[in-house]
């Protein structure tokens, strides 16, 4: 084998997702959110009116959005009411927890009150007579495949049985996005071998594994539904966009998911999982390489994200193998109760860096939204044709027939869903695009001939179950000309909302608002929040059944913990509950040192919580570097071996009083 370059630096200066790969000259939400705030300070008398219309009323523990400014349109954003203080009598609020203090300790902290269990960390086996960790990171590639993946992320529970018995046993489903090649071997990555690569593409991907709970303790169970879904596994394409397409010929069999972020189910009890960064796993070698304007669109270079898998295997070698990267960057169907199904990646709803899929049902048809995670691209929509029902009994995927949608943001608070469909607009044969396919596989492209709005990077989006507002996560960005996006530059993010024109998700148009503008009071005066619920870089979303808004947070470990990039207060990553009514906000747990908090899901009693703990232990400006010879050096959580490693893991909250959590 030829001399390998040595890795790259431990951890980037800066997220790869915050460097922007759009050359279009579309406007940005920045620009329509500043000159929608402008106009809200002459109305109402100033900056500090405009400032107050984003997170006004702050209680103690509570911050409020404001009325929205375009209350003619139809089908506005709840406005929320009176704030009421946390703890009083009578409140109608729905968060009955006392808040939690920020925290940069090596510990995952909760409320008063409440338990948890460490639940399948990195490694644990699927089924209790499976190999079983190796704390010291010698697991082989084939032990891996048949252990939970590495640094978990978007998840759901599947009840196995009904009414009680729904609650206490079922199917985890998880994602595993990516892996820190540093704690995975245990000589690091320094030389890449082929038995490297396999074992990191094991540890990506989908775990399937089932969980019951005995005598109050959560545990794995020998299951006929557990699996693995990885980057090798076999998968199978749908849709406008067929295996057989020729920027799809690749020189191997269509296998594998890679970068598994959020995640979405569909009605008829499918899990969907989306593909995020996967343009960072191919390289090459070759110096006469260079990216086409389309994969440069798509943030495809020659160095990747450094894991230099194309040293040992040919398959992300962009020079040789070119096309394998256009077989990423899909939404995946997994149906967990079938293992021998194949995954089927359904090419209608786009490709693109999907953070996540969240369906909703709309006059019986299937909607779908993702955002586009990278600084100055998009926040999508794919709405089904006819009813999914009818396609299900005819044979047919609800996901495979149907319109893509791009946002717009206009300054009066007002926008509109732009069809991604070729004949449309100018994705036409005279302007370069050869049919629908094309419009699909180049969809970045074809957003920014529509004209959509550069977002500072959309993540999850969460739906409100009372009144089917919208919900959307904008971690941060450089900031983009458009209201939408409201500082320049915007470290600390914020959360949008939008109501659908007559509350239908099928409508082509919208009105939008800021629900919750993030970051520290005491390094960005227009922030009004308090020590109870200060945050930055707001990722995952969800809403439970009773109308919380979970929010968690992913600052980067660039950030994380350090005054100079204003996040000494924030500390470690965190996750906060929100009451839309009242826009009351409270920090509900903390992480470890170097993690993110990510992915939530509760049992259908809402008595038992499931939360994902991503990367605990990874390299940190403020805290150090993890290496083979001391890889505890962030983090030991949660196992706290002294001659172990961190490990991801999925955490069991649970009330002990055995109420619903949050309440």
């Amino acid at each position: 084998m030829s001399a390998q370059p040595a890795p790259g630096p431990v951890f980037p200066e800066i997220d790869p997702d915050e460097v922007s790969s759009n050359p279009s000259g579309n406007r940005s939400f920045q620009d329509v959110a500043s000159t929608f705030l402008s106009r809200r300070a002459a109305l109402r008398g100033g900056t500090a009116a405009a400032a107050g219309f984003l997170v006004a009323g702050s209680l103690s523990g509570s911050a409020v959005a404001s009325p929205p400014a375009h209350a003619a349109a139809a089908g506005k954003p709840e406005t929320p009411g009176k704030p009421v203080a946390p703890g009083k009598p009578g409140s109608r609020g729905l968060l009955g927890f006392a808040p939690v203090p920020t925290s940069s300790d090596d510990a995952f902290t909760v409320p008063p009150g409440y338990e948890t269990q460490v639940l399948i960390p990195w490694g644990t086996p699927l089924s209790p007579r499976g190999p079983k960790w190796r704390k010291d990171g010698s697991n082989t590639a084939a032990e891996q495949e048949r252990q939970i993946g590495m640094n978990h992320d978007g998840m759901h529970f599947f009840p196995l049985g009904r009414g009680k018995e729904g609650n206490r046993r079922g199917l985890l489903v998880l994602n595993h996005e990516y892996v820190d090649q540093q704690l995975l071997f245990p000589d690091g990555p320094t030389e890449m071998t082929r038995e490297k690569v396999a074992k990191a593409l094991a540890a990506h991907g989908v775990s399937v594994v089932e969980v019951e709970e005995r005598k109050g303790v959560w545990q794995v169970v020998e299951s006929r539904y557990a699996r693995k879904v990885t980057g090798t596994t076999p998968v199978e394409f749908s849709g406008p966009v067929k295996a057989t397409h020729p920027k799809l010929r690749s020189n191997n069999a269509p296998m594998g998911t890679l970068n598994n972020c959020s995640h979405g189910v569909t009605p008829w009890g499918t899990y969907l999982t989306c593909e995020e960064n996967w343009n960072g796993y191919f390289g090459t070698e070759d110096s006469s390489w260079s990216p086409t304007p389309e994969q440069a669109r798509y943030g495809i270079n020659a160095g990747g994200f450094g894991y230099r898998w194309h040293l040992a295997d040919e398959r992300f070698d962009v020079a040789r193998n070119g096309n394998e990267l256009n077989r990423f960057g899909w939404v995946v169907e997994i149906d967990p109760t079938n293992p021998k199904a194949k995954p089927v990646k359904r090419t209608a709803l786009g490709r693109f860096k999907h953070e996540g899929c969240t369906v909703v049902e709309s006059r019986g048809r299937v909607v779908a939204y993702s955002g586009d995670d990278q600084d100055g691209d998009y926040i999508y929509k794919f709405v089904g044709d006819g009813n999914w029902r009818a396609h299900r009994a005819l044979g047919r995927s609800p996901l495979d027939h149907g319109t893509l949608y791009v946002a717009k943001f206009e300054d009066d608070g007002r926008g509109t869903w732009l069809p991604l469909s070729f004949g449309t607009g100018p994705l036409t044969k005279k302007n370069g695009w050869q049919d629908q396919a094309d419009v699909l596989i180049r969809t970045r492209e074809a957003a920014d001939a529509l004209g959509a709005t550069k977002m500072d990077r959309p993540e999850w989006i969460a739906v409100n179950p009372k009144n089917k507002d919208v919900y959307c996560t904008l971690t941060n960005g450089t900031g983009w000309p458009g209201e939408a996006n409201p500082r320049t530059p915007n470290p600390y993010g914020h959360i949008i909302r939008w109501a659908e024109k007559g509350k239908d998700h099928t409508a082509t148009t919208f009105t939008w608002d800021i629900f919750v503008l993030a970051g520290d009071p005491a390094y960005d005066s227009s922030v009004d929040l308090n020590e109870d619920n200060i945050f930055g870089s707001p990722d995952g979303l969800w809403f439970d059944d009773e109308g919380r808004l979970w929010i968690q947070t992913d600052i980067s470990n660039s950030s994380q913990n350090l005054a100079s990039r204003g996040y000494d207060n924030i500390a470690n990553n965190a996750m906060l509950a929100a009451d839309p009514r009242t826009g009351e906000i409270r920090r509900f747990l903390v992480g470890p040192r170097g993690c993110e908090i990510t992915g939530v899901i509760t049992t259908p009693d809402r008595r038992t919580m499931f939360v994902n703990v991503q990367h605990p232990g990874e390299a940190s400006a403020a805290w150090g570097s993890p290496s083979p010879a001391n890889p505890r050096a962030v983090s030991n959580w949660p196992d706290f071996d002294p001659e172990g490693r961190p490990r991801s893991a999925t955490v069991v909250i649970r009330r002990t009083d055995g109420g619903v959590i949050g309440a």
